[in-house]
């Protein structure tokens, strides 16, 4: 009987092995989880802090216009 009872145990333990597994090596719903996080940390700094948020915003678009113009640019050339 305890060696029924140890052999449960025994698959249950890697049944919930399996499964962390499985959700770590799942990199859609790691993406999704990760992007959602980072979300949430976005939304926080523009309630505490709109005017950085409102800079910091500003900056990254600068950066992909200059970056975007620097390509055309090179391109054409």
């Amino acid at each position: 009987m305890q060696a029924k009872v140890a052999s449960q145990q025994a698959r249950a333990e890697f049944a919930e092995t399996l499964n962390a597994l499985e959700d770590k090596l799942n990199v859609p719903k790691q993406v999704g989880i990760r992007t959602e996080r980072a979300k949430r940390k976005l939304r926080r700094f523009a309630d505490e802090q709109p005017v950085a948020a409102l800079v910091a915003a500003v900056g990254v678009v600068a950066a992909v216009g200059v970056t975007v113009w620097l390509v055309v640019r090179s391109n054409l050339d």
